[in-house]
């Protein structure tokens, strides 16, 4: 006689069957592409192509590349409703969560002093320098 899964779980205590679901979500949560993410969070290609102003093909595209810049994964991941984290785990250590890699638009935008850099004197048509 076979005995379900579910008939299992209902025999064993609270704590222990809520242990085991949440063990399982997590085993499961690890293992999932980018297109299982967004269907997860019930959007579709074409809606999640709106709130990352781009169109349905980029998603697509995104979905099925394997590298990634992080700056993309991470407007990908804010599109759904998410934050993206980097962890980096050592052997010989705890995890360390790296921060300052394609975070938010602060990271993406040039110094004022990069900004100062690339401003170049404006010239006359004679060729001389003008004052800026």
């Amino acid at each position: 006689m076979t005995v379900s899964l579910e008939k299992i779980l209902q025999q064993l205590p609270g704590e222990r069957r809520h242990r085991i679901e949440q063990r399982a979500a997590d085993l499961i949560a690890e293992e999932l592409n980018l297109r299982e993410v967004r269907r997860l969070r019930k959007l579709t290609q074409a809606r999640l192509s709106k709130r990352l102003k781009i169109g349905q093909e980029g998603v697509s595209r995104i979905e099925k590349r394997t590298d990634l810049y992080l700056s993309t994964l991470r407007s990908y991941v804010e599109g759904l409703g998410g934050k993206l984290s980097l962890t980096v785990e050592f052997p010989d250590r705890a995890p360390v969560v790296l921060s300052g890699f394609g975070e938010g638009s602060e990271a993406s935008k040039p110094s004022k002093q990069t900004a100062k850099r690339r401003k170049r004197p404006t010239r006359s048509k004679a060729g001389r320098r003008l004052a800026a």
